[in-house]
């Protein structure tokens, strides 16, 4: 059992959860996750990448989207309430070494799993450009915090609301076609915004590495929910990852495996607002 320390809702359906896990704070690193449940008799197990950690107080935090039944009653727990089960730290940490010049790229949520990574970098000796995307202003998170690492940052909202009206790929393609262009970049987001992130950074010769977060069950390789293909072979993103090379994965087969259960996560999302007494899913 975890503890809920607090809880702040950083948008409409973005939340951040400081919960008690010592032993995994201990040990874990930047780019690692874990698989969280809740009603443990039934309850489903979902992925989520650690955002922060406080070693001395023995805290994780972890910044969820409610997409589905169990992030929804995720939501739902005060501080003071638990989490019933934590399991990690899972996956491989970040390669982190100097680079040099990194451009780091997170859209929306993606922003909080890219945090830990650019601190790390950042304390390897790196210069850091971060770029932050989102929909609207509302939707931008982490703001504050990455300004204390990145010694450049670049915001950019799809409506114009905030910094530039542009996709990510605009100012990263800017990056990449100066002089000098990066020796690394990251991107962290969903799998459409990683897509046309890999093939800005290709057509520069810009190396990339890109953290997946697919369909996960046990976390341990043995379900093979999440199953991607990197460089023609089958790769596991629980033991494999989840940090790939970019410029391997397959994108559009990851896109439609993760589409799979679509019907049947609207189904539950559906029913779990129906529990909760919230208002009905939007069409």
């Amino acid at each position: 059992m975890n503890r809920i320390l607090s809880k702040k809702q950083l948008s409409a359906d973005v939340y951040e959860m400081v919960v008690e896990a010592p032993l995994i704070t201990r040990v874990r690193k930047a780019g690692q996750f874990i698989i969280l449940q809740i009603d443990t008799d039934w309850g489903e197990r979902i992925p989520l990448t650690i955002a922060d950690a406080d070693n001395e107080k023995g805290t994780l935090t972890i910044v969820f989207q409610t997409v589905g039944a169990t992030t929804l009653k995720l939501a739902a727990r005060e501080p003071g309430e638990y989490v019933e089960n934590i399991l990690g730290p899972l996956g491989n940490p970040t390669h982190v070494e100097k680079f040099g010049n990194v451009v780091c790229v997170g859209g929306g949520i993606g922003v909080a799993p890219l945090y830990p990574i650019v601190q790390a970098l950042k304390a390897a000796g790196n210069n850091v450009t971060v770029i932050i995307g989102a929909r609207t202003k509302e939707l931008v998170i982490f703001e504050d915090r990455m300004r204390g690492y990145a010694d450049e940052l670049v915001i950019v909202t799809d409506d114009g609301s905030y910094g530039r009206k542009a996709l990510v790929t605009e100012p990263l393609k800017e990056y990449c076609s100066g002089d000098p262009k990066p020796d690394m970049s990251v991107a962290i987001g969903p799998p459409i915004m990683m897509k046309f992130c890999e093939k800005t950074t290709a057509e520069f010769g810009v190396p990339i590495m890109v953290s997946l977060n697919t369909i996960m069950i046990d976390g341990t390789g043995m379900c093979g929910g999440c199953r991607v293909t990197v460089g023609g072979e089958t790769k596991f993103v629980c033991v494999d990852g989840p940090e790939f090379d970019g410029h391997k994965v397959d994108f559009d087969n990851m896109m439609l495996r993760m589409r799979a259960f679509k019907d049947r996560e609207d189904e539950a999302r559906h029913q779990c607002r129906l529990d909760l007494g919230g208002p009905a899913p939007r069409p």
